[in-house]
């Protein structure tokens, strides 16, 4: 695929050379949808790039060609009631590349505003800087939610948002960390990535785990992943009274029912969580310290065999944590 376009004013173009496959890209692949928000066809997926700067646009000043970045997906405009709050994740006239509005970065080249890409070290190889982007997400969360030193928490569904979640958490403070998932495999990795204690929720009970283990107390913060409303209940009654569940993860239930009851009984805090507000940097650092862990990364398949990255990662097959992308 030849270059897109040479950047305009303030734009700089991009060969992407690594892409993670993400959750939300399997809800386009599996469902045609999220939640009611249909896919559009054509379309080019992909939100988690990395790659190497080749062209700039006249007005860019903080870039050069060879610059290696992670891009951030979210096109922003920078002057509407919350890009100036500093909540551009918000955004009322935001184009997310790689959804419904825009084509992804599952493809050779891009040309993005300067200021949606951010530099990593030269130390970092492609598919570790992959994620930068699912990473920042957390460092959203944190924005919205704190984890205090001690805290315990407890994340359900160890896919790859799921143990971001958990290694995020530990760096953050937290005393003990529970992970939850039905994949025995992918509970192995998880406690790679930082978690103490799993939970297989096909031979365990998951509420019941919980609550022996904190002496019937509850969490202090529940990272919902898994994406259901089964697991949202249940973070709802493993939580503490007066804690909090973080909802994640993206549900294929149009109209899910929630325990509202229960939370309000308890006087719970339920946060939702949308996109990473332009955090890749705060990611970058993190990712530097060596403080949240890369064994997600389980794969690594050229372009011509993305087909089987979306097949592998919508079967678990293989042992498969993250999947990247390369691109040569």
């Amino acid at each position: 695929m030849p270059q897109e376009r040479d950047p305009g004013h303030g734009q700089i173009t991009v060969k992407v050379r690594a892409i993670g496959i993400c959750g939300s890209d399997l809800h386009w692949y599996l469902d045609g949808r999220i939640g009611e928000v249909p896919a559009f066809y054509p379309r080019v997926p992909g939100h988690e790039p990395a790659g190497e700067v080749i062209a700039v646009g006249k007005g860019v000043e903080h870039f050069k060609t060879g610059d290696r970045v992670v891009i951030e997906p979210s096109l922003t405009c920078g002057h509407c009631e919350y890009c100036l709050k500093g909540q551009h994740n918000n955004c009322i006239h935001c184009v997310f590349m790689g959804g419904c509005q825009a084509d992804g970065m599952l493809r050779e080249y891009v040309t993005i505003p300067a200021a949606n890409a951010t530099r990593f070290p030269k130390a970092f190889d492609f598919a570790k800087a992959t994620l930068a982007e699912p990473l920042a997400v957390m460092m959203h969360m944190l924005e919205l939610v704190d984890i205090h030193m001690g805290d315990t928490v407890c994340v359900t569904g160890a896919g790859p948002i799921g143990m971001l979640a958990a290694a995020t958490a530990k760096a953050a403070g937290a005393s003990r960390v529970f992970i939850a998932d039905k994949l025995a495999y992918r509970l192995k990795l998880a406690m790679q990535m930082g978690a103490d204690v799993t939970i297989d929720t096909t031979t365990e009970r998951l509420i019941d785990s919980v609550l022996e283990s904190t002496r019937g107390r509850g969490v202090d913060k529940v990272l919902e992943c898994a994406g259901s409303s089964e697991t949202i209940n249940a973070g709802i009654k493993m939580a503490r009274q007066g804690g909090t569940v973080v909802m994640i993860g993206i549900l294929s239930e149009l109209y899910p029912k929630i325990d509202i009851h229960t939370a309000m009984f308890k006087e719970l805090r339920l946060q939702t969580l949308k996109r990473s507000n332009h955090r890749a940097q705060e990611a970058l650092d993190l990712l530097s310290t060596g403080r949240v862990p890369t064994t997600l990364l389980t794969h690594s398949l050229p372009l011509e065999q993305t087909p089987k990255a979306f097949d592998m990662m919508a079967r678990y097959t293989d042992g498969v944590g993250k999947v990247v992308v390369e691109i040569k």
